[in-house]
């Protein structure tokens, strides 16, 4: 059995251990940020309370680092990482007060590295990286609220599903198994403060009033471009094709968690009582939620993308273990540590491995270089700085990220008040043909993007 030292030396070192990992690790292999940061920074660069893809926090976090560190690309992945520690830390929390049980507790975050949504593919900041430390959080509050009913621990949670949603609309699915959780206990066992879920629901739509009036200023369109990208064909059978799909995909993912998790347990038979408080607890915010998006698949017929299950698994580890914990050999967790082990250096190595050899990849993009010549253009023509410059979020935003004005991106100059005749130093990106015909100022390509310059001469 480890002891209560070493578990916790064990605990510092994995979270000291993984933050190192996956920040040095892109940062050497990859030339350029991936697309969803490159993107976020683009939004960055021009903060409203959201863009037509995404709520604004991811933005919102980019922003601060930028204005911290400026375009250091290590920066963003430490930023990435971050976020992943804050939710192995809430999880790990949540767990000892539901397994009261520091080794156990420890193990349900290293479960974790078994599911390559907590490692792999975390050096690409984006929205669903950005919702998890609020889905741990909101995971850890949620369980305060339910066992002290403590007023406090209800602000908090307010204010940890609000900044939630603020990250990505797909938290709601939280919300509900939340919801349902709170009416559980206020009706059938036992009574729990009606006043207090208000309270914590005002905090939360309080921090979501200025985005929800973005929202009907700019005609909806982030929910839109959601439904858009779950879209089928429209027949019958998306409704049955899609969450199977779903289903399938998900179960792979997950196979090397419940390898891991073979090494601890003896045999999968199910003793535990299902109307524990903290089973239940974890029944509706970890199994519900999952069947809700399923069930959003098979009513509607939409695809869910395999990326967008990447907080919902937060709490798994901390389930298997409390449904399982009388059918869990410690003396087998020798043999655990060796498979956490492997997994832990094998996908930091797969990453180095594929960065390094595939070089079709968008963090193969030269960016910097490209950014550097369209500078070098610039000043050779104009005396005065690039101001904005408009085009899609990776052409433009990789301009915007590497120029060293840091420009503000716009996709299309009618979504901003801005006077050309005043600020000038603009940047237009797109087609070269089309561009090459259009262009009142200085033309230019850097294959395949053709750039369109106006500024002061």
């Amino acid at each position: 059995m480890i002891d209560k030292k070493n578990n916790q030396k064990i605990y510092y070192l994995f979270l000291f251990s993984h933050l190192i990992l996956w920040t040095l690790i892109p940062t050497f292999s990859n030339i350029n940020l991936p697309l969803d940061t490159i993107e976020a920074l683009a939004w960055g660069s021009n903060l409203e309370w959201g863009y037509y893809k995404h709520p604004p926090f991811s933005a919102f976090s980019v922003e601060i680092f930028y204005s911290l560190f400026g375009n250091q690309d290590w920066s963003y992945y430490l930023l990435s990482q971050l976020f992943v520690i804050v939710a192995f830390i809430s999880i790990f929390k949540l767990s000892d007060e539901l397994l009261n049980n520091k080794v156990l507790s420890l193990i349900s975050i290293l479960l974790l590295e078994g599911i390559y949504f907590y490692n792999f593919t975390t050096p690409e900041f984006n929205v669903n990286v950005s919702q998890l430390p609020f889905w741990g959080l909101s995971l850890y509050f949620a369980w305060k609220c339910i066992k002290f009913n403590n007023t406090f621990d209800y602000i908090y949670l307010g204010i940890f599903l609000g900044l939630g949603v603020l990250s990505k609309y797909l938290f709601f699915y939280l919300i509900l198994g939340i919801n349902f959780l709170f009416f559980y206990f206020c009706f059938k066992e036992r009574k729990i403060s009606f006043k207090n879920i208000l309270i914590c629901g005002l905090i939360s739509f309080i921090i979501l009033i200025p985005h929800i009036v973005w929202l009907t200023e700019n005609n909806y369109s982030t929910i839109f471009y959601g439904l858009k990208r779950t879209g089928g064909v429209g027949t019958l059978s998306d409704h049955i094709i899609f969450p199977v799909t779903f289903i399938l995909k998900q179960s792979i993912i997950l196979i090397p968690f419940f390898v891991m998790s073979l090494f601890l347990i003896k045999k999968f038979r199910f003793q535990s009582n299902f109307k524990n408080q903290k089973i239940i607890f974890l029944i509706f915010t970890v199994i519900l939620p999952i069947c809700f998006v399923v069930l959003t698949s098979i009513i509607m017929g939409v695809k869910i993308r395999t990326m967008w299950m990447t907080p919902f698994y937060l709490a798994l580890g901390t389930l298997i273990l409390l449904i399982f914990r009388k059918n869990i050999n410690i003396k087998k967790i020798k043999k655990f540590y060796i498979t956490f082990l492997f997994l832990f250096i094998l996908s930091p190595l797969t990453y180095l491995t594929i960065s390094l050899k595939d070089e079709s990849k968008r963090t193969d993009y030269p960016g910097k270089e490209i950014s550097r010549l369209v500078q070098n253009k610039w000043d050779e023509n104009f005396i005065n700085e690039i101001k904005i410059v408009i085009g899609d979020e990776w052409s433009a935003g990789n301009l915007s990220y590497h120029l060293k004005s840091r420009p503000i991106w716009v996709n299309d100059l009618n979504n901003i008040k801005l006077d050309l005749k005043d600020t000038q130093g603009v940047i237009y990106t797109g087609n070269p043909k089309i561009l090459k015909k259009v262009c009142p100022g200085v033309y230019g390509t850097i294959k395949p993007i053709g750039y369109c310059m106006i500024g002061k001469r």
